[in-house]
């Protein structure tokens, strides 16, 4: 695979890695994780470097019997930090919602911000990136409070992209 992909090309890439993911292929996830920057995982739009978790490939492989609690970030509603296991991060924040069924797709750009700083193309300037966006439902006044998306970016590595962030954005208070 080339690192000069297309739109199509990327947003394939994009659906196989959310199928690995459903899977909880986390063997495979690994094969496709960046070998030398490793995933980051960012539970909001605001990628912070110092407080967001990277797991390298062989941690990623591990995910599956892993029980170990880590600090992932903080939640942006209260502030207070997210200690999960990867199961349980996975679950609140990459499995949240059915992404391989998002109707709106942004491919190297974003779907829908929030009140959070969305910073993917200042911190992962060489990413392709894909947001896949689930609108929630419309209140009285047409508002949508309860959005969600999950963006995967990709970073080239011996001539094929691989991924390098797996973020999660909402709408939150």
């Amino acid at each position: 695979m080339s690192a000069k992909i297309n739109s199509a090309e990327l947003t394939a890439l994009a659906y196989s890695v959310l199928d690995t993911i459903r899977d909880e292929d986390f063997a495979a996830l690994s094969l496709v994780a960046h070998p030398e920057l490793g995933v980051v995982f960012s539970p909001c739009a605001t990628i912070n470097l110092s407080t967001n978790r990277c797991f390298l490939p062989e941690q990623i492989a591990a995910f599956g019997t892993d029980t170990q609690r880590y600090m992932w970030g903080v939640y942006t509603s209260d502030g207070k930090p997210i200690e999960l296991t990867p199961a349980e991060y996975f679950a609140e924040f990459i499995l949240d919602r059915d992404y391989s069924s998002a109707p709106l797709i942004g491919v190297n750009r974003i779907v829908r911000s929030g009140n959070a700083l969305d910073n993917i193309t200042e911190v992962f300037r060489d990413a392709k990136f894909v947001d896949l966006h689930v609108p929630g439902n419309e209140d009285d006044d047409g508002e949508d409070y309860q959005w969600s998306s999950l963006r995967l970016g990709f970073e080239e590595f011996d001539g094929e992209l691989r991924l390098t962030i797996i973020l999660h954005s909402q709408w939150t208070a």
